[in-house]
């Protein structure tokens, strides 16, 4: 899985299943507390809500997952939501679905088909944001080579995303996590052959 996404803005999306009310609420966190007290707040916010089920997944590659019921019958809630957000490879994200009961009983298929559905709602309002993990390298070379590296930089699929020209030629270069292994190898045997130096390399 090169890319995972999540959401930029928060995001609220409301369904009326059987009488029931659903309201899904997405936001973007980066660690468990966050997600925790995001969730705290919302139910906050709906103090007399039956229930405010809840789902997250964290860490770069989505390591890091967990979900509650609250109240519903085990499993029906949210392993549902948690679900949608693992189909459509989102991390750093925590959804929260308020119910407000309407009288009329869903049974167990149809509270997993409601908390499920109103995620699936609240995602596909707008596209997702993708998350990129860049690495960046700050190399000093000769004039003599500037260009061609450039050129070379480029074609591993990296950016050139600033040039100074001193006495030596400074470049700086952003490329995706997943990219990077050949720029890396290929900067490393140029700074043996002695022909740059690399000066930082950072990885976000």
């Amino acid at each position: 899985m090169e890319y995972l996404y999540s959401v930029e803005k928060d995001r609220k999306k409301e369904l009326k299943i059987k009488r029931s009310t659903f309201i899904a609420h997405l936001h973007y966190v980066q660690t468990m507390q966050e997600a925790k007290k995001y969730i705290s707040k919302i139910a906050d916010e709906h103090k007399t809500a039956n229930h405010n089920c809840w789902a997250y997944i964290v860490g770069d590659k989505g390591e890091t997952f967990h979900s509650s019921d609250t109240g519903e019958p085990s499993g029906t809630a949210g392993q549902p939501m948690l679900n949608a957000l693992k189909k459509h490879e989102m991390t750093n994200i925590v959804a929260v679905v308020t119910r407000y009961f309407g009288g009329v009983k869903l049974g167990i298929r149809g509270l997993i088909e409601a908390y499920g559905k109103t995620v699936e709602a609240a995602i596909e309002i707008s596209p997702l944001k993708k998350l990129i993990k860049l690495c960046s390298y700050k190399i000093t070379c000769g004039y003599d080579l500037a260009e061609k590296l450039k050129y070379k930089i480029e074609h591993l699929k990296a950016e050139v995303s600033n040039v100074d020209y001193a006495a030596d030629v400074t470049i700086t270069i952003s490329i995706e996590d997943h990219l990077k292994d050949n720029l890396e190898k290929y900067l490393i045997e140029l700074e043996k052959a002695g022909k740059l130096k690399i000066i930082k390399i950072n990885k976000d």
